[in-house]
């Protein structure tokens, strides 16, 4: 039996990410991973999906360049090359985690790995206490492999959520999740979208682009669920223009072929047909299979944490030696988040105190153009009890989006709080939003004020400087 100071079942960036922290500690790490190293994010998520929509951005950009004073002639695209560079970069990002799991001397197993329990003793290397008992199976070649190690990290990590809806199991593989949409070597002519969160709206957006004609059922009164109700609005109409149909506060209630059936609010009944059909519903944390409840958890809709990412049992207390971290914990399914929890978890396991917040997490929807927000909205601000405005400025205050940006919509929104002028949220839609967000995630994360980010000095031209001046009419 091999014995570790750490194993990591589930190689996203949770697992990853704290591979390489803890073997750069100088932790033995064995991490589990049943399919390829990045995990969703990396493999059926986050890198591919931006990766198809910059091509697309590229094919609108090419399109639109006569606004600018550049012409191009029978613009084209070719999906099966946009495709090929997607699986390109998803390959190269791959191996670039394996190459450092190897510089960090972490053992990688490629199977399903299941906790066993407790080990009778658990010494390793003369330390005393009960190590975690894992056994792993392996198809190629064959094989089933016992390891014991102080610590268990859980990154299993999560699985797009199919609703029970009557008739889906019977359309067969006109159904589609963000799985198979990714791995779709042909352009469908019609897809309706089930769904119009972050996924839905993104593979919206992309399919649209290249001239799908794309229709999303919205459960909710407006896209985008939690982000700002405006920006939710203003991208929808957005997209409306570009041809996008929308149907708001519909449930759908059955799949017939490749006919979606769904209910208006008040109560008639429409469908919709389309080549393919994506369920983009939401996710749910990967907790079942691999042997919790051989250490006391139980955790149908996700691992119980506290704030140094220890494992709890269904009654609230510490399990020793067991950690969780990512999507399978139900908190905030972003890989970003994920990372950042693997990162508390090993310190705390390395002996560094360390405290996971989420006041502070920025979430992105790369649409064109991008939607970015932090922080709370003014309605949970109000929610929360506190005494706050919004300040709000169109993103055409900023000269630089405006010369880069030929007709195109936006705004900056800030939440700030009335007494202290301390900033809550922050929320951008249009220009780089995605890459600006990171510094009102610091500001937010530090406590700061609208006074505090006077005093910061923003490059000019940028589309950034929309904050500054956002702030500047508190």
């Amino acid at each position: 039996m091999k014995s570790f100071d750490l194993a990591i079942i589930g190689g996203g960036p949770a697992g990853y990410v704290a591979a390489e922290r803890a073997g750069a500690k100088g932790l033995s790490v064995v991490l589990f991973e049943k399919r390829e190293l990045g995990g969703v994010c990396l493999n059926e998520g986050c890198v591919p999906t931006k990766t198809l929509l910059y091509s697309a951005k590229m094919y609108d950009n090419a399109l639109s360049g006569g606004k600018y004073g550049v012409k191009a002639e029978g613009v084209t695209f070719d999906y099966t090359a946009i495709v090929n560079r997607k699986n390109k970069v998803v390959r190269k990002l791959v191996l670039g985690v394996a190459a450092k799991m190897k510089e960090h001397g972490v053992e990688v197993v490629k199977g399903e790995a299941f906790v066993k329990g407790r080990t009778a003793d658990g010494a390793i290397e003369g330390r005393t206490g009960q190590n975690i008992e894992i056994v792993c199976a392996t198809s190629q070649p064959t094989s089933e492999e016992t390891f014991s190690a102080k610590n268990l990290l859980i990154c299993t990590g999560s699985e797009a959520f199919v609703p029970p809806i009557p008739g889906l199991a019977e359309a067969g593989d006109t159904i589609l999740t963000n799985r198979e949409i990714l791995a779709s070597k042909e352009r469908p002519e019609s897809l309706v979208v089930i769904g119009g969160g972050v996924i839905g709206m993104e593979f919206a957006s992309f399919f649209n682009s290249l001239g799908t004609k794309v229709t999303v059922v919205e459960m909710l009164p407006e896209i985008l669920g939690q982000t700002e109700p405006q920006i939710g609005a203003l991208l929808r109409n957005i997209y409306a223009k570009k041809g996008i149909s929308f149907n708001l506060s519909c449930r759908v209630t059955r799949i017939d072929g490749n006919a979606v059936f769904f209910t208006d609010p008040e109560g008639v009944e429409h469908s919709v047909e389309g080549d393919k059909i994506l369920v983009s519903v939401g996710r749910r944390a990967v907790t079942q299979g691999f042997g919790l409840e051989n250490l006391g958890i139980e955790a149908p809709r996700g691992i119980g944490v506290d704030e140094k990412m220890n494992a709890l049992d269904a009654t609230g207390a510490k399990v020793p030696g067991v950690w969780a971290a990512g999507d399978v914990t139900g908190r905030s399914m972003l890989a970003h988040t994920a990372s950042r929890e693997a990162e508390v978890a090993i310190n705390n396991i390395t002996g560094r105190p360390d405290a996971m917040r989420y006041d502070a997490i920025p979430a992105v929807v790369y649409t064109n153009p991008e939607v970015a927000s932090v922080g709370m909205t003014l309605a949970e601000a109000k929610t929360a009890g506190l005494d706050a405005k919004e300040l709000g400025l169109p993103m055409s205050y900023s000269g630089r989006f405006v010369a880069e940006n030929e007709g195109g919509e936006g705004f900056c929104r800030v939440v700030v709080e009335n007494e202290s002028g301390r900033i809550l949220g922050v929320h951008l839609i249009g220009g780089p939003a995605g890459e600006m967000i990171w510094g009102a995630a610091a500001a937010i994360e530090r406590g700061e004020t609208t006074r505090d980010l006077e005093r910061v000095i923003f490059p000019h031209p940028t589309v950034s400087e929309i904050v500054k001046e956002t702030v500047f009419t508190f």
